[in-house]
C-alpha cells in the first residue's frame, strides 16, 4: 500500500519515529532543544514551575512512540487508521510516563529558598571578628545550607572570630548577635 508520494505507511511511521528519536538524542546532549531564542523575547505570562506536557523531551518521546507504534501496526497488517490509533495510544502512554517520571524528579528537588528571617533564635559561629561598634560575619546553618551573613553585636562590643553566638534579630540583610552562653 503506497501512501504519500510513493512512501508506504510503514516508512512514514518509521520516519516520524526517527525524527522524534533524533530530537530526543539532540536534547540529551545539548539540553532542552526548544529553549533557544528566548534571550531577547519579552513576555508577560508565566508557565509555572515544574514539568510541562509541552516540554521538548516529553514531546519527542511522544513522537517517537507514535511513529514506532504506528509502524508496528502497519507491519502487523492493520490499516492506517488503526495504526494511527495505536500510535496515539503508544505516544500518550510513553509521553505520559516520561511526564510522570520528570514530575517525580522535579518534586524531589530540595528548595534552597530560605528566608533570612528564619535565622533569628539560631546559634552561629563568628567567621570574621566583629570589632567594637563595627560589623563582622557569622556562619550558621539554615536547614542543610551553611549561610554567612554580615553581623553586628547587640551590645556594640567586640566578638572574636570562632566565638559561638546567638542570633537575636534580623535587620535588613544584617543580623544582630550576642555571645552565646
Amino acid at each position: 500500500m503506497f501512501w504519500i508520494l510513493g512512501f508506504s505507511a510503514f516508512a512514514v511511521f518509521l520516519g516520524i519515529a526517527a525524527v522524534g528519536f533524533l530530537v530526543l538524542i539532540i536534547s540529551f546532549f545539548m539540553g532542552e532543544i526548544f529553549d533557544f531564542g528566548d534571550h531577547s523575547f519579552e513576555h508577560h505570562f508565566d508557565a509555572g514551575d515544574g514539568v510541562s506536557f509541552m516540554s521538548g523531551r516529553v514531546l519527542s518521546v511522544f513522537v517517537t512512540a507514535f511513529g514506532s507504534f504506528g509502524a508496528i501496526g502497519t507491519h502487523l497488517g492493520y490499516n492506517i487508521g488503526l495504526s494511527t490509533v495505536m500510535g496515539l495510544a503508544g505516544g500518550l502512554a510513553f509521553g505520559g510516563m516520561i511526564y510522570l517520571f520528570a514530575s517525580f524528579l522535579y518534586g524531589q528537588q530540595a528548595s534552597t529558598d530560605a528566608s533570612i528571617s528564619e535565622l533569628a533564635g539560631r546559634k552561629g559561629q563568628v567567621s570574621v571578628a566583629i570589632p567594637k561598634g563595627g560589623v563582622g560575619q557569622v556562619r550558621c546553618m539554615l536547614g542543610q545550607t551553611a549561610v554567612e551573613k554580615i553581623a553586628r553585636a547587640k551590645d556594640g562590643g567586640e566578638i572574636p572570630a570562632n566565638s559561638l553566638v546567638m542570633i537575636e534579630e534580623v535587620v535588613g540583610d544584617t543580623i544582630v548577635v550576642r555571645k552565646a552562653e
